[in-house]
This record gives structure tokens, sequence and C-alpha cells, in this order.
């Protein structure tokens, strides 16, 4: 098929010359040893803290991470302290002051994760942390951590919930200070560190936490050690994510279940209603056929197009591996897709299935959007073209639950819910010094491999409420495995990624200061 205007202007990723790759700096090499000596050590530190559960919403875990992580933060002489807002979960916030140093870099990741059914897993607890030999759908085994002394294969993966996302970032930045420190080096930085605690709940107190403690956190760019490398395996550095919102929508049948024999073809059928419902909202090509769902795209400049026309493209491999024998929207790869908003079903649910099923028509059924935003999209416009379609489809829109007197003057009722948080896509220029600082950082790393330069991520994270509430520039250093079914039960790490994310980490703590 012939790409759309929009796909046109939807590059994303450009691959950085060996050729040009500036010579590994001097302390990549010592971040290495002090890692190699320090593996055990190190793994027995993160099981702990990933054995913590830390679902957003049960605020005594989120305490007890807090604290956890203060503690890890005051054994590397980080003065750690709670920030916090009415409502908030607490961020956790240090600091390193580097005396004559002129620029000022916040190091963050998040320690909250998603919520997870543990009767999903397979052979594993999501907050009893297990090592495997390999993925599991590899056969990978279940072993020990090896005494100290033996060797660790970096290619085992570490089965827990916020494993890769995000404690992995969490720790990535911890073990680099302990490396600095170790081999007698100082950042070229001051260094601030904030560790967030809402991330996966949509951080809807994030902007009062920012503006309550502007003075605290303000600094010339924030540094986001979150998300995954890119699927090739190589590291990369991304300029901006998507934004994200998520809403409720539920319809309503009769006021009681009723017995699908006896009313069957004369009582209307809410998942059907439904299920009729999600099917208007994208046309048989898989684009979103809401009315005015990509006018307000933002299209991307020279620089981000021409980064994803140097990408090594590898959408069949992908396909292959994840058994996908024809992608939604056919023809464009996957790195322009990721630039487009998205709506995707993130869940159904009406009546009952396995040994809950039963033979009735339900009262109602529910299903939960992910609304993906890209620059230039609104969360809360966005939000109102999906109700405005809604209304169009022939649906009375409810404020709550619907009353019987609803119920009989309106065929078709809806109630549309909008989830906490919520916030739009940012996206920092790829060539403002600070930008090409934070690639040669990371490609100094990996000095023999490209180290890819993103414009965007397929994810969302709040950046743009950080830029917002604090006017600074945000750069993402992804650290974690591509395959590592991040807000999915068997959540894993693969070690050599977070050996590699401490190198990385150490290495923009100590990049060169910008001309």
């Amino acid at each position: 098929m012939s790409r759309s205007p929009i796909l046109r202007f939807a590059p994303l990723v450009m691959a950085l010359s060996v050729a040009l790759a500036p010579r590994a700096q001097a302390q990549t090499p010592q971040v290495r040893q002090w890692r190699q000596a320090n593996e055990h050590a190190l793994l027995r530190e993160y099981v702990d803290f990933v054995a913590i559960p830390n679902l957003a919403s049960r605020e005594a875990d989120i305490r007890r991470n807090a604290t956890h992580l203060a503690e890890m933060m005051r054994r590397r002489g980080l003065n750690p302290r709670l920030l916090e807002s009415e409502g908030s979960p607490p961020a956790v916030y240090g600091e390193w002051t580097v005396p004559g140093a002129t620029r000022t870099l916040v190091l963050y990741a998040h320690y909250d994760g998603q919520p997870t059914d543990s009767l999903a897993w397979h052979g594993s607890h999501p907050w009893r942390p297990v090592f495997r030999t390999a993925r599991l759908d590899r056969g990978g085994q279940i072993v020990p951590l090896p005494a100290p002394g033996q060797p660790i294969d970096p290619e085992w993966r570490l089965y827990a919930r916020s494993a890769a996302d995000d404690k992995a970032g969490v720790m990535a930045i911890l073990a680099a200070v302990d490396a600095l420190r170790a081999s007698g080096l100082a950042p070229t930085s001051n260094l601030k560190f904030f560790f967030e605690g809402e991330e996966e709940d949509g951080s809807p107190h994030l902007a009062a936490l920012l503006r309550r403690h502007a003075d605290v956190l303000r600094a010339d760019a924030w540094i986001i050690a979150d998300g995954p490398v890119h699927q090739s395996g190589h590291k990369q550095v991304s300029y901006g994510v998507r934004g994200d919102v998520n809403v409720d929508v539920t319809v309503y049948g009769p006021v009681r279940p009723l017995h699908s024999g006896h009313y069957g073809n004369w009582a209307p059928n809410p998942a059907m209603l439904l299920a009729q419902l999600l099917a208007t909202m994208k046309d048989s090509h898989g684009r979103v056929s809401i009315a005015g769902w990509y006018d307000d795209v933002e299209p991307l400049g020279e620089a981000e197009r021409e980064a994803i026309r140097n990408l090594p493209l590898n959408d069949a491999e992908l396909m292959q591996e994840l058994g996908v024998a024809l992608p939604e929207i056919s023809g464009p790869p996957l790195a322009e897709l990721i630039t487009l908003p998205s709506l995707n079903v993130n869940g159904f649910e009406s009546g009952g299935i396995g040994a809950g099923a039963r033979n009735v028509i339900p009262t109602e059924a529910t299903a939960v959007l992910d609304l993906r935003l890209v620059r230039g999209n609104d969360h809360q416009r966005q939000v109102q073209k999906l109700v405005d379609h809604i209304r169009m489809m022939g649906f009375h829109l409810l404020e709550g639950e619907p009353t019987l007197d609803d119920r009989r003057r309106h065929p078709r009722l809806a109630w549309v819910r909008v989830r906490g948080g919520g916030y739009n896509a940012e996206r920092t220029p790829m060539d403002l010094p600070v930008s090409r600082a934070v690639l040669q950082a990371v490609q100094s790393t990996t000095p023999a491999q490209p180290v890819y330069a993103v414009p965007t991520l397929g994810g969302s994270l709040p950046l743009s409420i950080i830029s917002e509430a604090l006017g600074t520039r945000t750069i993402s250093v992804p650290l974690v495995n591509h395959d590592n079914n991040q807000h999915a039960e068997d959540e894993n790490l693969r070690l050599q990624n977070l050996w590699d994310g401490i190198e990385s980490m150490a290495a923009v703590m100590m990049m060169a200061p910008e001309r």
C-alpha cells in the first residue's frame, strides 16, 4: 500500500557510524573491571530490591520500596530524602555535588511496577525472583546464584516483576555510582537522582510534586534510565517518548443477567454491543477510523527523518520471533508506525469464561483502552475525539451507573471514564549539544558497534510533565533487553543488559562538557 502523508514523515532511528564514534572513554574499562569483581554482591542486592512488591496503588508496599531504596542510596553517600506532595507516593531523591562542575543532570528511573496476576506466571512468582539459564520459552532452567568467586553467565535471566521495568534503571544508576567512586573518578556534572513511585499509575501527582520541589530539581537535562535497547540488541539513545492516557468504556444491557435461551434474540447483549463499537474504531487496514485521530500530528524534522532512513530494519525477524503473520498496518516498518498515535484494547470483560462460563446475557461489558499519543496530540483532546465517536455510534453517554429510567429511555448506554494520570508526548531536538554529548557518551562504551539515535520510543513516560514543570530537556538511555516481557507475566532481565547499563550510566555521568 502507498504511504499516507503522515507515514511519509514518520522516521525514527539513525545509526551512528562506527568510523565517527569517539574513542572509548577511559573510565569504561575501570567500570567494567569493578563490575566483574562485584557481580555477586550487586545481584544479591538487586534480588532483595525486586522482591519487594511495588504496585503504585498499594501505599504500604510503595513506602517499603522507598525506604529500602533510600537506604541503598545512603550506603552510597547520596544523602537521600523523600520528596512528596499531597496524595503522592514518595519520590526518592539524592545528590552528588562536584566542585567546579558547570552542568547539572538529573538521573531518573521509577521503582513502581505494573499490576500482575501471580497465577499467570510460569514456574515462578512475580516477587520471588529466580535466575534462569535462558529465556523461559527457550528452555531456561532455574538455577541458584553461584557462590562468590564462581562465574555468572551474562546470558542468564532474572525473572521478577520490575526486574526490567524499571528497577533495572535504578540499579544501573546506583551501581555506576559505586563503580566511579571505587575507581577514584568524579562525574563531570553535578548529579541529582530522582526515583519515581507512580509512573506505572500514570504519574497523576508528578506535576504537583515537581512544582513543589522545583528549586531542588532544576537541571540542564534529565537522563531517563528506562526502556529497552533496540530489537537488534544494540544500544540506543532516545530523544522522545509517546504520551499516554487510559480510558474505561462500559456499555449496558438488562438490569440482571438473563437466561440466554429464554431471552436470546430479544434482550440486547452488552458484550456484543461493545465488540461492535470497538470494531468501528479501526478500519480493515488497521488505521484508527475515529474522526481527526491523526489530524494534529506534528511532523518530524529532517534530522529525525534521516534517522529512520539509516536504521537497519528487522521487522521480518521480529515477525518470526513473535509469531506475527501480518502487521496490523502493512507497509511502513515498526519504526515509522510508533511515530503515529494508536488505540489499543488492553482488556475486555463481560460475563464469564472457562470454569465460570454461564448461559446468560450479561448486564454490562467493559473495555480498557490505551491511547498512545505523539507530538501534536493533546491527551484531553484525543479522549474527546473518542467520546465524540462513541456518541456518533448512537450511544447515550452517562456520567455514572445508569438508572432504571436511563435503561428504559436509551437503547444504547455507555459510560466513559478516564483513568488517573495521562500526559502528552515529548521530544528533545537531536542536534542540541547535550543531545550529542549523551549519544557520544553511550557510544564510547561500545566503540565497535553502532548506537542508534532514535527520535522517539514507542512506550510512554511522563517526560512532558517534567519538561513543562521544570523547563528542562529529557533524554532516555534505554538499558534492558527488548524481549523482557515488561507489563506482562514472566518479566525478565538479561544480566548482560544490566552490566551494559551500568557502563552506559557511568559514561553519561562522565560525559564530556558541552561545547
